[in-house]
């Protein structure tokens, strides 16, 4: 997959005045086109050429791939592994135990990796935004110089402008982002947060440390979620909400603190749920947080129920949002958002 391109690199008093040289000959081209530059690195790899822009400091141990295109004032660190197509804009920088899966684009000051103990990992087809920083140490205090942490991200995401995802916060542990997730701009991904696949992230969605997020949840913008908290599949953040407990499978929260406002109808709907399965999850939902009889006992009476309800039992989807609840309330997690109208234990 990696082929290595040696490209001086020098640490001396000559270098500054080498970079000089080099952006005399980039204004020189990009104020006469017509005129060609013989100094240009342009390496022949099989069928196809990677290109490395003059102005660029490749470090000669970096290890490029075929068809790569490194742009002007960019810096490729001796540890980098950059895979096959990838593209890196105009002075963006990937930094430590990095590896850059196939067909990447990295943007405009946007920084991946950091010389650090550890690893970033980027998958293929990822697409990290203008001025984002991803790979980076994280923002936690009990993170020790010395340790080993890791990042590892999956494939076809795309990461928007100035977004910040940060390493683990020790070596047991890494900060996980699956794969095909959209994350906006100006979001935070914090140490030792795992996020699966298909997510939708808004702008200025915030996740602290340890925060599980399962499989095609839509937040809307502007929403904090606390450390340790779990955000179930299918569920929906309404913008501006503060998320303290976790949000269970398939519902809707929003507000400050975020309180469960029913099921996200229309992002089931969307993924394909059929109109029975919703119907039964409806009814589900009302006898688990809406009873008629208050004196019905607590909430775990109260699942056992629906569990014990033939009908309802016969939908997976039921059995999961029952499943999703009870895992909640296990002792090292948080519990689940509460009810506006919240009525028994």
């Amino acid at each position: 997959m990696f082929s290595l391109i040696s490209k001086p690199f020098s640490a001396s008093p000559l270098l500054s005045t080498l970079v000089l040289q080099r952006l005399t000959r980039t204004l020189t081209l990009l104020s006469n086109p017509d005129v060609s530059d013989e100094n240009e690195s342009v390496v022949s790899l099989g069928t196809s050429s990677t290109f490395i822009h003059p102005s660029a400091i490749v470090h000669p141990d970096a290890i490029i791939g075929q068809g790569v295109s490194i742009g002007p004032f960019c810096t490729v660190g001796p540890s980098a592994k950059i895979g096959d197509a990838c593209k890196l804009y105009p002075g963006s920088h990937i930094f430590g135990d990095t590896v850059l899966g196939e067909s990447c684009i990295v943007k405009t000051g946007a920084i991946v990796g950091e010389d650090l103990p550890g690893r970033t990992f980027i998958g293929c087809n990822n697409i990290i935004g203008h001025h984002s920083v991803v790979g980076v140490k994280c923002q936690d205090m009990k993170c020790k110089p010395g340790d080993e942490c890791y990042l590892d991200v999956g494939d076809n995401n795309e990461i928007r402008e100035y977004t910040s995802i940060h390493r683990s916060s020790k070596s047991s542990d890494g900060t996980v982002i699956g794969h095909s997730n959209l994350i906006m701009g100006s979001c935070h991904i914090a140490h030792d947060c795992k996020v699966g696949n298909n997510n939708i992230f808004a702008n200025s969605t915030l996740l602290a440390g340890h925060v599980v997020v399962e499989d095609y949840t839509h937040t809307a913008g502007a929403v904090v979620v606390h450390q340790f908290c779990h955000v179930g599949s299918f569920s929906f953040i309404g913008g501006g909400s503060v998320v303290s407990q976790d949000v269970p499978k398939y519902m809707m929260v929003a507000g400050d603190r975020a309180e469960l406002r029913g099921l996200n109808f229309e992002g089931l709907r969307r993924r394909g749920f059929s109109a029975e399965e919703i119907k039964s999850m409806r009814i589900a939902y009302r006898k688990i947080f809406m009873p008629k009889d208050v004196t019905s006992g607590g909430i775990e009476d109260r699942l056992t129920e629906v569990v014990q309800n033939e009908e309802l039992a016969n939908f997976p989807s039921v059995c999961s949002m029952v499943q999703s609840i009870r895992d909640s309330f296990v002792e090292s997690r948080r519990g689940i958002c509460k009810f506006r109208h919240w009525s028994g234990s």
